[in-house]
């Protein structure tokens, strides 16, 4: 199984340290070029804009990203200078950075021949929390080109690699990419076979075609109109976690991950055929569970979540590494029969219907509101998420867990909750990033308590009923 946590989470085995980092050349070479006429993607724009006004909060504020895994055979350092390379030059993501300041975010691109990684000899590390340090403290953050990092911990016979990427170049399924492809690049350099196929995939065009396509967006246009009729009916704001969580007792709440465990293979698979019955897939079933469980516990027959989809169209794009995502709402109301069968069909519909939405990012939509609007969503703001991730069908799944593979995450700071479903093989897994504060801590006590019920109830005997009152869960 893939370990999946914080940064603190991953358990290195100590050993000595070679890091690639750019060339001066490189350095020099990527700095001059010239500004580029395409935007970054909105959710990136935002990403770096929140990042520039959170550049004084003594950490790292965006979010890095660390894939690791094992490669049991001794280090061959010019390979994986080739496969590094190699990488870095075939994603266009890589070949972009990014001017920040209090007017906006101009791009620029550079040639990616110019792109350029030598290896470094750091040296012998034999403490766990210094080469968890080592990752974070020499990847640079997103106002640098290469907020990026490639290093292997040798341990003779066998060795790690870890890429750390900051989101701006990364996402969920470019992270399941980049252990394939740096793990299969490798390879094929050390056995002399490397032969780097360009990407037919590009997230330079992918931002142009964004940009093109919200410009001919107005406050009047059918999408727009379904994204402010939805959050000006949830008060003109988008949702918060439905328990409290003490978020605002101090300006950064760093963030905190738990993780539960909800099927085995068997149960896992009654869930799913369960959702069947009902008319729905598993993120159907999902998001009927979450909103059974708020109402349970808050009383809230509105519910409306938000979920990461991918914004990738092109068969290119789903080999191309980038951050190809947007938040999309589900929103439906608890009413009718008061069972998970009934609902489930209901969320399912109301997901489809919010795929609808997956090109019309919300950040867009607030540039265009007016003031009557009756929205009053501000800049930075922030939102309760919930993902589901089938990783059997990412690329490399069927050899992740035989190489102690890794997705880990900065100790950022958040103010709402995000949860991550997983369906590995043999086990699903819930993973909940949240504010660290004692009042959160409990919250997400009792918020799984409620959704677990509901899992649990709907694999073991196929639904769940509730009643039409709070449950009176108590703290």
């Amino acid at each position: 199984m893939v370990s999946f946590g914080l940064i603190g989470d991953w358990n290195p085995v100590p050993g000595h340290v070679t890091t690639w980092k750019p060339t001066p050349e490189c350095i020099a070479r990527v700095h001059a070029a010239p500004p580029h006429p395409v935007p970054p993607s909105h959710i990136q724009e935002e990403y770096l804009k929140s990042a520039y006004r959170n550049r004084d909060s003594g950490f790292r504020f965006s979010r890095l990203c660390l894939v690791t895994f094992d490669i049991f055979e001794p280090l061959n350092a010019d390979a994986m200078t080739q496969a590094v390379n190699g990488f870095l030059r075939k994603h266009d993501t890589f070949a972009s950075w990014f001017h920040t300041d209090e007017h906006g975010v101009v791009r620029h691109v550079t040639d990616p021949e110019f792109v350029e990684l030598a290896p470094t000899d750091v040296g012998e590390f034999d403490d766990q929390e210094a080469l968890r340090q080592h990752v974070q403290d020499t990847t640079p953050g997103p106002t640098s080109w290469d907020c990026f990092s490639f290093g292997v911990i040798d341990h003779g016979d066998t060795f790690t690699v870890y890429a750390a990427v900051d989101h701006l170049n990364t996402d969920g399924i470019s992270q399941a990419l980049t252990f394939f492809e740096l793990r299969t690049l490798y390879t094929e350099a050390a056995a002399g076979t490397l032969n780097v196929q360009p990407c037919l995939g590009s997230y330079l065009e992918y931002c142009t075609r964004e940009r093109e396509a919200s410009a001919q967006l107005t406050s009047r246009s059918h999408e727009v109109r379904t994204w402010i009729d939805l959050v000006r009916e949830n008060g003109g704001d988008l949702p918060t976690f439905a328990l409290p969580l003490d978020a605002h007792a101090e300006k950064y709440t760093r963030s905190e991950v738990r993780d539960f465990p909800l099927f085995d293979k068997e149960l896992a698979d009654a869930f799913d055929e369960a959702c069947e019955r009902a008319g729905a897939k598993i993120t159907g079933g999902i998001f009927a569970a979450a909103a059974i469980a708020e109402y349970e516990l808050v009383g809230k027959k509105n519910y409306l979540g938000l979920t990461p989809k991918s914004t990738r169209t092109t068969p290119g794009e789903f080999g191309a590494i980038g951050w190809f995502s947007s938040l999309i709402p589900v929103h439906f109301t608890v009413s009718g029969t008061l069972t998970f069968s009934h609902l489930a069909g209901v969320a399912q519909r109301a997901f489809e219907s919010g795929k609808l939405l997956s090109n019309v990012s919300y950040h867009r939509v607030l540039e265009l509101v007016t003031p009557d609007s009756g929205i009053t969503t501000q800049p930075g703001w922030s939102a309760p998420m919930i993902s589901y991730v089938d990783v059997r069908k990412l690329p490399g799944a069927d050899i992740v867990s035989s190489v102690n593979g890794g997705l880990f995450g900065n100790q950022g700071s958040s103010d709402e909750v995000y949860m991550w479903i997983n369906r590995f093989e043999n086990h699903t897994g819930a993973t909940f990033m949240f504010p660290g504060t004692d009042v959160a801590r409990r919250s997400i006590d009792r918020y799984f308590a409620a959704i677990g019920d509901v899992f649990l109830s709907v694999a073991r005997t196929g639904d769940y009923s509730f009643a039409d009152a709070v449950s009176g869960r108590t703290a």
